[in-house]
């Protein structure tokens, strides 16, 4: 969830396809761990404790130091999105520039990865702990006021992440993003998903992380909603921002690109 990037240094054209490969392949394997993260350890508090509190308290902590530590193993290959809405965002961020953090390629390859990797996560969490592989959720979130929570968390998100990026503090983000989603948890009424792909990951497990299908719609509506919402914020809260940048990934990536370069 952190986009980030210095865009030092270019790779040969005809190693590009093999490069996105590899980011691409982050995207998919860093929302797979966050999914399996967000659903596993639900699966667990619900078997340890009937106290919803107590299996939200653990849902949510396991959540949060999970994303951070995936971030730093993944942000210096693909920026770490694990986001559709972090991944448009950068786009439109920065898509004016000559060196743009994220591309209409890197676009192209990011989303479809996100949401096969949060599809593959459940799935994994769900066989971990014995159940049916893919299960379809009967968990109702269409309410508004949930759809509310998930217009303020994913704003939130967006806001932290980017702020983190246009103060020059991108180092923070890990922590930072971390500590919001887990607290999101417990101050939005949705308990933050923020996530499209994560909410389709979500929707077939039929545990106490899952959400309906019907549901899902709203629910990406609502992220999108957020994530505009978001943006504007940023913009009039860092109108003279030097870059419409991001955090600490494809900075780090490109770097780690440069350095593949032969000698």
């Amino acid at each position: 969830m952190s986009p980030a990037r210095v865009g030092r240094g270019r790779r040969p054209a005809a190693d590009a396809p093999a490069a996105l490969a590899r980011r691409a392949l982050a995207e998919f394997a860093g929302t797979a761990a966050l999914v399996a993260i967000v659903v596993g350890s639900g699966i667990m508090a619900a078997g340890l404790s009937r106290d919803v509190g107590v299996q939200l308290l653990a849902n949510s902590l396991a959540t949060a130091a999970g994303l951070a530590v995936l971030i730093v193993i993944f942000a210096p290959i693909s920026g770490a999105h694990f986001n559709p809405v972090v991944s448009l965002v950068a786009w439109l961020l920065t898509r004016r520039e000559a060196d743009p953090a994220v591309r209409g390629r890197d676009l192209a390859a990011y989303l479809p990865a996100q949401i096969a990797g949060a599809l593959a996560g459940a799935v994994l969490a769900n066989a971990m702990f014995a159940l049916q592989a893919v299960q379809i959720s009967a968990r109702d979130r269409s309410a508004p006021h949930l759809l509310l929570g998930e217009v303020v968390a994913t704003a939130g998100l967006i806001v932290v992440i980017f702020a983190l990026a246009r103060q020059g503090r991108p180092a923070l983000t890990p922590v930072a993003v971390g500590a919001y989603i887990g607290a999101a948890y417990w101050f939005t009424s949705s308990t933050s998903f923020a996530n499209p792909a994560v909410t389709l990951g979500r929707a077939i497990t039929d545990t106490f992380a899952g959400i309906a299908p019907a549901s899902v719609p709203g629910f990406i509506a609502a992220q999108l909603a957020g994530a505009g919402l978001g943006g504007l914020l940023l913009t009039a809260l860092y109108p003279n921002a030097p870059r419409p940048g991001t955090a600490p990934a494809l900075d780090t990536a490109r770097q780690t690109a440069a350095a593949d370069l032969p000698r």
